[in-house]
């Protein structure tokens, strides 16, 4: 319940429920990761292909995580626009953008994912060719850097002036996902700095994840984690609202 005693819409709850599954994937993730150690450079054929050979288990769990995580930021995204439309109607054409621009990140990352696992099939019960190995890792960085930024830019740049412009959400979200939009923005601009795995600004290496994906996605966990204390409008309430059950009362009389 909220802290006025009420109980939150059947959107808030959803939107918050997704929020939260979002956060355990990604946990899964993260650890995953962690246990898999940093790639070598893609010159080095032979280390390329043992470390793909090796860590081929961890990277399906990471892609089914991932893939399980863009289920719910679907939904999450979808409850997000019926939140604000409810209480805004006339900013239904921004939230439309942000949803579609959400759905473009969703294809975007799993084309990504599949490149990245497409790697790992080549070198299962197949003699693993390194050109193919780093064809598919360059064509996925470029999705996870500069590309995945401006959508996610974009993303958050419309749901932080809906934020604002709506009250559908605490007012202090709509600050995060405007640093979030920056944060992405400089990053779509600075990430192309190769493919190196020790270099910060490399193409979808560790500053996409530190300045682009992850804050995103605590926004994400914010805004939905908010919701499930009833904080916004109440879109139950706005099936009915006032004027129309006036104007069914005048037309009895």
């Amino acid at each position: 319940m909220s802290a006025d005693g009420t109980r939150p819409s059947t959107g808030h709850r959803w939107m918050g429920l997704s929020a939260i599954a979002i956060a355990i994937f990604l946990a899964v993730e993260a650890v995953t990761k962690l246990t898999m150690g940093a790639r070598p450079e893609l010159d080095d054929s032979l280390a390329l292909v043992e470390y793909i050979r090796e860590r081929s288990t961890q990277t399906f769990i990471v892609i089914l995580a991932d893939t399980f995580l863009l289920a719910f930021l679907i939904v999450f995204l979808a409850c997000f626009q019926h939140l604000v439309t409810a209480s805004r109607p006339d900013l239904a054409w921004v939230a439309q953008i942000t949803f579609g621009a959400g759905l473009v990140f969703v294809a975007v990352t799993l084309v990504g994912d599949s490149m990245e696992g497409g790697a790992a099939l080549d070198v299962i019960a197949l003699e693993p060719d390194p050109s193919v190995i780093r064809a598919l890792i360059v064509g996925q960085s470029i999705m996870f850097g500069s590309t995945g930024a401006v959508l996610l830019a974009l993303v958050s740049a419309t749901a932080a002036y809906l934020t604002f412009a709506s009250g559908a959400l605490r007012r202090w979200t709509g600050i995060l996902a405007t640093l979030t939009a920056a944060a992405n923005l400089a990053l779509a601009v600075l990430g192309f700095g190769g493919t190196s795995p020790s270099s910060f600004f490399a193409s979808g290496g560790i500053g996409n994840a530190l300045l682009g994906i992850f804050p995103w996605l605590v926004w994400v966990f914010c805004a939905g984690v908010t919701t499930l204390r009833g904080h916004g409008t109440d879109v139950g309430h706005l099936a009915d609202p006032p004027s129309s059950v006036g104007g069914e009362s005048d037309a009895h009389r």
